[in-house]
């Protein structure tokens, strides 16, 4: 009998262990060397609201200098603040909601849509054509992308990305990964479009992740990461514990001055 009762604790251990390792690991219905399609040459698109840099640059400097100012408008509060780089003077320019920049000579340039690259080609055209420069060369920046990323990851906050392609998966390395308490196959991506929140809810174990729109991240996402049914059942606990500490301390405390006014 005894030895029954060790084979059947051993087997729970085992098959807790087990269920255990599912709950943590991801992309669990992958063999090794399975092939995925993912989107051909995603990048990140400009949006509205959206701040990046224009340095306008050609083999005369002085031909150039109209198109770059020291001055950039600040989106929230129009206050104008100077940006000065090592190498030459930036501008920063606000993605109007219309989808267009302001362009010193040029004017307005449509970019909604555009990654940073074909709006430099873009640009460039537009210098080219209007007999202004011949040679031009455009470099586009970012100046604000961000992701933030909450929940059950070892190290919440938001986050600037540095390149124009950011994967789920590289942006939760970014956070120190998720604890042991979050949920593999709760995480949601909160993305703004055209003044709404949309709402899509991952499952890191299943490789149907990387035919998500949300596997490759973008500028202003919010990933939440879920606790797990042991991290929400113990702060459950925890919070029940605590009432009934604070509870009993009042009773205590009010009987104690009960006896003391009796007295």
């Amino acid at each position: 009998m005894k030895l029954i009762k060790v084979l059947i604790l051993g087997l729970t251990l085992m098959l807790g262990a087990c269920n255990a390792q599912r709950n943590v690991l991801y992309i669990q219905d992958m063999e090794s060397g399975t092939e995925i399609e993912l989107p051909e040459n995603y990048l990140i698109r400009i949006k509205p609201q959206d701040q990046i840099t224009v340095v306008v640059t050609c083999k005369n400097p002085e031909l150039a200098m109209p198109f770059n100012t020291a001055t950039s408008y600040g989106s929230l509060t129009g206050n104008i603040a100077s940006t000065v780089n090592t190498e030459s003077s930036l501008q920063v320019l606000t993605v109007n909601q219309e989808g267009f920049i302001t362009m010193p000579v040029i004017g307005e340039v449509h970019c909604e849509g555009l990654t940073r690259e074909e709006l430099s080609t873009k640009i460039e055209n537009m210098i080219r054509e209007g007999g202004y420069i011949e040679d031009p060369h455009v470099n586009v920046r970012f100046a604000n992308l961000t992701i933030s990323i909450v929940g059950e990851v070892n190290r919440p906050g938001r986050y600037d990305i540095k390149r124009d392609k950011i994967s789920i998966f590289e942006a939760l390395a970014l956070a120190g990964d998720m604890t042991i308490y979050g949920s593999r196959e709760d995480v949601a991506v909160v993305r703004e479009r055209d003044g709404k929140s949309i709402i899509t809810k991952l499952d890191l174990r299943s490789n149907d992740i990387f035919t998500s729109p949300c596997y490759y991240l973008e500028q202003n996402d919010v990933i939440i990461v879920n606790p797990n049914k042991y991290r929400a059942a113990t702060s459950e606990i925890n919070q029940n514990r605590s009432f009934w500490i604070s509870l009993a301390s009042t009773a205590i405390s009010l009987a104690t001055l009960l006896i003391t006014v009796i007295r």
